[in-house]
């Protein structure tokens, strides 16, 4: 039986480089850095003392007083770019099957705000249980898909995803494995995330894992470079409406692109650092070639993890050349985490919406802040340094890998008739 095609009827972001969807696809194309010194609180005690926040960020610019003390700042951003994507899907009334419709939402952390907030000042007082009745509710990583199918009436399949910084691209594998499996005709996925907060640079600074290049924070994130010292944490959301081809043909939508192929594997390694062969990377992109059923040599454009750590960069670009070999050489290739930072659970979706500019607009975004390539990269791969190139995509493949060596792949197809 021919397998189901699943496309993309619709697109929504917040996230450091914008507000909306043609914000963000802007400052991708311009080379634009998300990063600047801590806003959100005083950041002078910790060690990194600067993220990519969404710029001038004010909850109830979107929502009553009432609404942003119930939802963390990542249910937030969930429901912020899922009410665009839906906007931008322009359903009908009637045009489709509610009970048919569902949501599947990545998040790493969920409200690491929110449980930070109430566990201080729980240890102000006697020892006394005192919590909000809604801390629960605003930190468990699956709310946000719980709010948006409320939000929206979604009576299908509802379930969040929890994989680290892969979370949001297993969230788009899985569902488009719901409509390929017949369970839903339409389905929003996508994730979100907001640890910009004391708990979150605290324990990524435990872990050495950021950079503290507190004196030039547009140029921490340097995926490749020789210099670069650790990841820039980001927050926001993106996400996507997924559709079956002939349901979204039938009601006339607009299509963006195609779905066509998901891959997930384990390094079965290590709970931080990548299998130093790239053997998880390998694994993931080679099962979603296979599920999309093309050659490698198909392939345009790869966004890569690309995190700008020392230990991370290099064994995807090793499984990239096993992979591709010298086809590596005549694709794009970049990280747009040098401008966005790294969204964690919410990388996959922001990411997925790049390859989309790819693919429809022929933009392929760059990699910004590589003043050294790192001697250990073949200077000849297409790093596309600096400055957005403009070529036809037709396949655009994208890697999340996430802690606890969680690894997910998709390559999305400019959309033919």
């Amino acid at each position: 039986m021919e397998q189901k095609r699943v496309v993309i009827t619709g697109i929504g972001t917040i996230n450091p480089l914008g507000k909306n969807v043609e914000e963000y696809f802007s400052a991708l194309e311009a080379g634009v850095s998300g990063a600047a010194p801590v806003a959100q609180f005083d950041a002078s005690k910790c060690k990194t003392q600067f993220a990519c926040e969404v710029k001038g960020y004010n909850g109830t610019d979107y929502f009553d007083r009432k609404e942003v003390k119930r939802l963390d700042r990542y249910l937030q951003f969930a429901l912020i770019s899922s009410d665009e994507a839906m906007a931008d899907a322009h359903f009908e009334e009637g045009s489709f099957d509610r009970s048919r419709a569902g949501v599947i939402w990545g998040s790493g952390i969920g409200g690491i705000k929110s449980l930070q907030d109430e566990v201080v000042e729980f240890a102000g007082f006697d020892g006394t249980p005192h919590f909000s009745p809604f801390y629960i509710l605003k930190m468990i990583p699956n709310m946000a898909s719980g709010h948006i199918s409320i939000r929206h009436g979604l009576c299908g399949p509802s379930y969040g995803t929890v994989s680290a910084c892969s979370s949001s691209t297993h969230a788009i594998i899985s569902a488009v494995d719901q409509i390929r499996l017949g369970r839903a005709d339409v389905m929003i996925a996508g994730g979100s995330e907001a640890a910009v907060c004391e708990s979150g640079l605290g324990g990524f600074n435990s872990m050495m894992a950021l950079s503290t290049r507190n004196d030039s924070p547009q140029t921490a994130s340097r995926p490749y470079d020789a210099g670069r010292d650790g990841f820039v944490i980001g927050e926001g959301g993106a996400a996507l409406v997924l559709e079956e081809y002939g349901h979204a043909v039938a009601r006339g939508a607009k299509i963006y692109a195609e779905v066509v192929g998901g891959g997930v594997s384990a390094d079965a390694y290590h709970v931080t650092s990548p299998h130093p062969e790239g053997v998880g990377a390998k694994a993931s992109i080679e099962a979603a070639l296979r599920d999309a059923g093309i050659g490698p040599e198909v392939v345009d454009y790869v966004n890569t993890h690309g995190t700008s750590t020392p230990a991370g960069d290099l064994p995807e670009l090793k499984a990239i050349m096993d992979i591709f070999g010298d086809h590596a050489y005549k694709m794009n290739i970049s990280s747009t985490k040098s401008m966005t930072g790294h969204l964690l659970g919410g990388a996959g979706a922001v990411e997925a919406l790049a390859l989309i500019l790819a693919v429809k607009r022929g933009v392929v975004p760059p990699t910004i802040n590589v003043e050294q390539l790192d001697e250990a990269i073949d200077p000849r791969l297409n790093l596309t340094l600096g400055k957005a190139q403009y070529r036809t995509v037709r396949y655009a493949l994208s890697n999340t890998f996430g802690f606890g060596g969680q690894n997910a792949t998709i390559i999305i197809k400019r959309y033919e008739e």
